[in-house]
């Protein structure tokens, strides 16, 4: 492997590029490790007061009506953003699990599967837990693999 780092002066943005023949396992944790360096500002809110934690503290994201709630261990607070956009600003741990709910995969414990309808997933430490809808569990799947643990 090659590195080869470019500075080009008025750069607007900084911009990685990784070119490869394939994107092998070396290749995906190096596109995992880049992305996770760009974490998103988020603010988050709780009554009249605002919070500003780190995404990798978020077990999830759940619509509630037509408002959206960020979940951590103990509490829940409310995001301004629409799930949409926070997919695109999320970490690659975050993963759409239905349609009203993003998962934070590196803070998932057990998936109880239900080949019938929705499976269950749990989290370490914690009474809550979500489902992940059918049309959904297969990219859970594939992020719970890539996440290597």
């Amino acid at each position: 492997m090659k590195l080869r780092i470019e500075v080009i002066d008025g750069l607007p943005e900084t911009e990685v590029i990784i070119r490869c023949g394939h994107a092998d396992n070396a290749v995906q944790k190096l596109q995992a490790y880049v992305q996770s360096l760009s974490v998103p500002k988020l603010t988050f809110y709780k009554g009249a007061h605002e919070y500003y934690l780190p995404p990798d503290e978020i077990l999830f994201f759940e619509t509630e009506g037509d408002q959206i709630f960020a979940h951590t261990k103990n509490d829940a607070f409310k995001v301004k953003h629409r799930l949409y956009e926070l997919e695109e600003m999320l970490p690659r741990s975050f993963v759409r699990v239905a349609k009203g709910t993003i998962v934070n995969t590196s803070h998932v414990y057990s998936i109880n599967r239900n080949i019938a309808s929705s499976s269950q997933i749990k989290f370490m430490g914690t009474h809550k837990n979500i489902y992940v809808s059918r049309h959904y569990y297969k990219s859970l799947k594939y992020k719970m693999n890539e996440r290597g643990v």
